[in-house]
């Protein structure tokens, strides 16, 4: 039996790993008592006996985790900001080119924030190709349901007394150093992080995300996008779609619930849109994480996962 700890499982992310960790009967949970969630020397037993540990901790406490484990051999897979761009780590990004060989033989692997996944998924790819310069200023707006904020916001969202109030979507992170930044820089190979506006709405679930460029930002032409994405998601956990058209929409909340991902291209040769949707506690937060423990561990990557059949 695979043992799994979860250090953190009263937030939100820590609640839904440890809600599908139940439900498996190859894992069995190693569980603090609410005394001892919080002790050090607690905590550093239970990462010493687990096969895994997920991180579900502010930045600091993930650090401090990461310095309790030391040199275990245990897989640490930290769903915080703390180690996506620190040396040693493999970002748990599978889909991109090599990835997934590096995330089955590591032992400390940083699992990607929710916009970065949807920014990473469109980006990585056309980068690579030489499609889009290293150099080039990319824009993205990404449109999250509130539940991405962790249980303040939710509780904030969900108090009657507010339904008026947050009612309409809200921009955030409005001094331009959102803490996914370095990451959506890095992974992508760009020398510069994008201008970034997230979006956080009045819907519990569900994630947009959105480059638009000009014919200027793009060396080649649309059928030269879509090939890349052929290339780079011909099936699987995410997904080149030709036409996810929804009537002259896209919602933002049509993967909620789910841990796929879907990538499109819309426009014409002079102006481009590229979108990725998918659930932010799916794809971009939990469901990403039980991907890499199973890849991690040699199993089926999508043991557990809810993915979609068409």
């Amino acid at each position: 039996m695979i043992r799994v700890f979860i250090d953190g499982a009263a937030g939100t992310t820590g609640l839904n790993i440890h809600r599908r960790i139940s439900q498996r009967k190859d894992l069995s949970l190693v569980v603090l008592d609410e005394a001892r969630r919080k002790d050090p020397a607690a905590r550093k037993d239970a990462i010493l006996q687990s096969d895994v540990a997920f991180l579900c901790l502010p930045d600091d406490a993930a650090r401090e985790a990461v310095a309790l484990a030391g040199d275990a051999n245990t897989v640490i897979i930290d769903t915080s900001t703390a180690h996506r761009v620190a040396p040693g780590w493999v970002y748990g990004f599978p889909e991109l080119f090599g990835q997934r060989e590096k995330i089955a033989g590591a032992k400390r692997i940083a699992n990607p924030g929710c916009h970065a996944s949807g920014f990473i998924a469109l980006a990585a790819p056309l980068v690579r190709s030489g499609l889009i310069e290293k150099d080039a200023r990319l824009s993205c707006t990404s449109v999250t349901g509130y539940s991405g904020g962790g249980k303040k916001m939710i509780a904030a969202y969900e108090a009657p007394e507010n339904e008026e109030r947050l009612r309409a979507p809200r921009l955030y992170a409005l001094s331009q150093a959102h803490k996914h930044l370095p990451e959506m820089a890095k992974i992508c190979g760009l020398e510069s992080a994008p201008v970034f506006c997230p979006i956080v709405s009045s819907y519990y679930a569900g994630m947009e995300v959105i480059v638009s460029l000009t014919a200027a930002d793009v060396k080649g032409s649309l059928e030269d996008l879509k090939a890349v994405y052929r290339d780079a998601y011909p099936r699987g956990i995410v997904r080149f779609a030709e036409d996810a058209d929804e009537e002259g929409f896209l919602s933002a909340g049509k993967y909620a619930g789910r841990d796929d991902m879907e990538i499109g291209i819309f426009g014409n040769e002079e102006r481009l849109t590229l979108v990725s949707r998918f659930d932010n506690l799916g794809k971009g937060a939990c469901g990403a994480a039980i991907q890499n423990m199973n890849i991690a561990l040699g199993l089926p990557e999508e043991t557990g996962l809810v993915i979609s059949e068409d």
